[in-house]
């Protein structure tokens, strides 16, 4: 009999691959989809406002459905419970990515049909991205139930989007826009292609490397009951402050990045700076990814985060009291205090797995898709949350929009207090969720492991 090979660096890599099919398309739809649509096929920014809300909703409703397929039908005869759904849904997240960056407008629609061309291409995308990302981010509860390793995994996760963001896309702005600035939509459908490929042969990487080593065994007779996974949430304590730390977690992602170019235009009059914050993400990463695990067998995930984010609310604490007048210095403190939050990215997922056999251990029953899909409602919570405030906290402040506008010496004081805010506002969130509401210090961990080991004999 063949013996079952151990988790190693192919899951590593593998997991990396994972994270970075999905992010070919991802990021770049993201990132390039508004422009696209208002400069290429002419669709107004507000219209395409409602469509991002609308289909923000429709994700509250797709998420857990598609998150709990896993959970209601496993398919085929591997065993494996995640992979074959990432299968069915990799060809179609390939292919919305290039339809979204189709030149639609050389088609001589009406606007109707424009508009609806536009809205089915990214709900299809959404609907794609939710059947790959959702059995990815769960699978990594069942390659290896051991701290350390999924400390392993979440890290190489953190790795994957980081590669895709600071390399591929840094080739739009070169390859996709004429001498003028203009977009050329004929350069973003090829490169669409090309994303969807990588993201395809990344993918297959995924499905190569990794392995699904916990298999559960089919109950005869039960059914899934989704209300029931609903109700076990409200008992997983540690899910919970997961949850809260992440909706801080993306406040900062998502807040911060919107932010940022606003205080090196307005406040410090010296945006070239930005490619230098931009520069040491990889830098950090590089650091970060042989010190992380270490540090994690030493003091636990949930103490290495919790110190971690004290020292992030430390430095951006000093930024937000106390105003830094030089840019460079402010760059410096903000790539010392991004450390930090790379800490935290790099961690998380590892604690969302923990939750996930947290449920398992209070309920005796596994549900990982189904639970998994409720944690990425905190993200998009977070997301949502960091879009909306970051816009109408410009607002509140007088911003002016508009080229060559001066604002006032007022605004351009407040902009410097809302982005120094917000990450003040991630570290305390980040503080109480996984300092006081998670509660699986290392031995309680240890001691759920080891009691579920023996359930599954």
């Amino acid at each position: 009999m063949k013996e079952e090979r151990k988790f190693g660096i192919r899951d590593e890599i593998g997991y990396v691959c994972g994270d970075m099919a999905g992010s070919f398309v991802n990021l770049f739809v993201d990132a390039y989809f508004l422009t696209f649509c208002t400069y290429v096929l002419g669709i107004s920014a507000a219209w395409m406002g409602s469509l991002f809300l609308v289909a923000r909703l429709w994700d509250a409703f797709n998420d857990p459905l598609i998150g709990s397929l896993p959970d209601r039908r496993m398919l085929g005869k591997s065993g494996n419970k995640f992979k074959p759904y990432i299968k069915i849904a990799m060809i179609p997240l390939a292919l919305s990515g290039i339809l979204c960056f189709t030149n639609a407008g050389a088609w001589n629609l009406s606007s109707f049909a424009m508009h609806a061309w536009v809205a089915f291409v990214y709900i299809l995308y959404g609907m794609s991205y939710t059947g790959t990302s959702m059995p990815y981010g769960a699978m990594a509860s069942v390659i290896t139930n051991d701290p350390i390793e999924r400390s392993k995994l979440s890290r190489a996760r953190s790795v994957g989007g980081t590669i895709v963001g600071v390399g591929a896309l840094s080739l739009v702005p070169i390859l996709c826009f004429d001498s003028n600035s203009n977009p050329m939509p004929e350069r973003f459908t090829m490169l669409a292609v090309v994303f969807g490929i990588c993201s395809l042969i990344c993918y297959i990487g995924l499905l190569t490397l990794c392995k699904e080593r916990i298999k559960e065994q089919p109950k005869p007779g039960v059914k899934f009951n989704y209300g029931h996974v609903i109700k076990s949430v409200f008992k997983n304590r540690p899910m919970i402050g997961v949850m809260v730390a992440t909706i801080g977690s993306l406040l900062f992602i998502t807040g911060n990045s919107q932010l940022r170019t606003y205080i090196f235009k307005e406040y410090y009059q010296n945006t070239s700076m930005m490619s230098v914050l931009s520069m040491s993400t990889i830098v950090i990463m590089l650091i970060c990814f042989p010190l992380v695990p270490r540090l994690t067998k030493l003091l636990g995930k949930r103490k290495l985060i919790l110190i971690s984010s004290i020292y992030s609310l430390v430095l951006y604490g000093i930024m937000l009291i106390i105003p830094i007048k030089s840019v460079v210095v402010y760059t410096v403190l903000t790539i010392l205090a991004t450390a930090g939050q790379t800490v935290f990215t790099m961690l998380i997922w590892a604690l969302v797995t923990d939750c996930l056999d947290y449920g398992e251990w209070i309920t005796g029953e596994r549900n990982d898709g189904s639970m998994y899909s409720i944690y990425t409602f905190s993200r998009k919570l977070g997301s949502t949350l960091a879009s909306t405030i970051a816009s109408f906290s410009l607002a509140a402040i007088g911003y002016v929009s508009g080229a060559g506008v001066v604002q006032t010496p007022e605004v351009v004081s407040s902009i410097r207090v809302l982005v120094c805010a917000i990450p003040v506002i991630t570290a305390v969130l980040e503080i109480v969720g996984i300092g006081f509401i998670f509660d699986l210090d290392k031995g309680k961990t240890e001691k759920m492991y080891a009691e579920l080991k023996e359930r599954r004999g």
